[in-house]
């Protein structure tokens, strides 16, 4: 099962297919790049023509290489270090010699050769540079650092319908002591989740099923007032999520959106998958000025940090209001378990 726990020691190799990644790459080596045209340049006012130069030969070769390995991604991660090292430094400098070739004759540069060597020695170094930056990176993010900071932020969604949640079924123990059992099992469940570890991704089934159990112990507490639509047509049954995401969002759409209403009203809530992005939406009540509405920006934040351990750049998370509304969006790249 994917993980945020990094089971390699360090140094590690980078995810090639993150977006993440390749931002960080491209503006590294984009910024190198200007750095060293401003260097050679003799007066400012090359400086646009020697940049514009340097980018025919830049840009190309770079997103060639990130592209290689981004295909090469499954047999790099599978090295050791230093061997997934050294197969990226070929790559770059296969793809910068193979560009050059192409670009050399066209440049009409008595200097060529050495332009070419200059190249393939500033490729080396740069591919160094950035291999160095991303082990530092993956030190940093060791795995007692990363699993620390995921069990704080795990730690901050204690429900405080707790004492809510106990009330109602006090309230229900004696007219139906069957469904006051239940409830408790429920609430145990809740907290046996909230209590575990939580570094792994799960299945997302499991998070709608956990959701509802919420849900219900908030139902024996509002009633009719609490409705939910649940549109899971298109939800992909195998798809892994991080812990503990939906519920934070659903006690906001109850605390913020449910009970203030003071009438029944309705949570929407939807998953599909695009290409290789899962979606999630949902939608609670939304009354413009109401002073409760800014606690939902905590467990806003929470998740956000929380989708940025597991996904680094590629998930994303929405929150639009308007119309009576409140709609939070989230996309993140699809990642496949075990089939249910």
């Amino acid at each position: 099962m994917t993980s945020i726990r990094q089971n390699q020691e360090p140094p590690r190799l980078p995810d090639f297919c993150n977006l993440g990644v390749w931002l960080r790459v491209l503006l590294g080596v984009n910024l190198l790049a200007a750095l060293a045209a401003a260097a050679a340049c003799r007066t400012l006012a090359e400086l646009p023509g020697d940049l514009a130069q340097l980018s025919v030969f830049v840009e190309p070769p770079l997103i060639a290489s990130l592209m290689l390995l981004c295909l090469a991604k499954r047999a790099i991660l599978h090295l050791d270090y230093a061997a997934g090292a050294a197969v990226v430094a070929a790559i770059a400098l296969a793809t910068t010699l193979g560009f050059h070739a192409v670009l050399i004759p066209f440049a009409a540069d008595a200097a060529a050769p050495a332009s070419l060597a200059a190249a393939l020695f500033w490729t080396a170094l740069v591919v160094g540079a950035l291999l160095y930056y991303f082990d530092i990176r993956a030190r940093l993010q060791s795995p007692a650092l990363a699993e620390a900071r995921l069990m704080a932020l795990t730690a901050r969604i204690r429900p405080h319908f707790l004492f809510n949640a106990l009330n109602a079924v006090l309230g229900v123990i004696r007219s139906d002591p069957r469904r006051a059992e239940q409830a408790l099992e429920e609430l145990a469940d809740l907290f046996r989740v909230l209590m575990r570890e939580n570094r792994d991704l799960v299945p997302l089934s499991e998070e709608i099923a956990l959701a509802r159990k919420y849900l219900d112990l908030e139902r024996l507490r509002l009633g009719d007032r609490l409705q939910v639509k649940w549109d899971i047509e298109s939800c992909p049954p195998d798809a892994l999520v991080p812990p503990l995401m939906l519920q934070p969002l659903l006690e906001n759409a109850v605390y913020h959106g449910i009970e203030p209403a003071g009438e029944p009203a309705e949570i929407t809530i939807g998953f599909s998958r695009r290409g290789d992005q899962l979606l999630i939406e949902l939608a609670n009540p939304y009354a413009a000025g109401v002073s409760e509405h800014a606690g939902n920006q905590m467990a806003l934040a929470n998740i956000r940090e929380r989708l940025m351990l597991f996904f680094d750049l590629e998930a994303r998370l929405e929150t639009i209001a308007g119309d009576g509304r409140y709609q939070v969006r989230m996309s993140m790249p699809y990642r496949a378990g075990p089939a249910p």
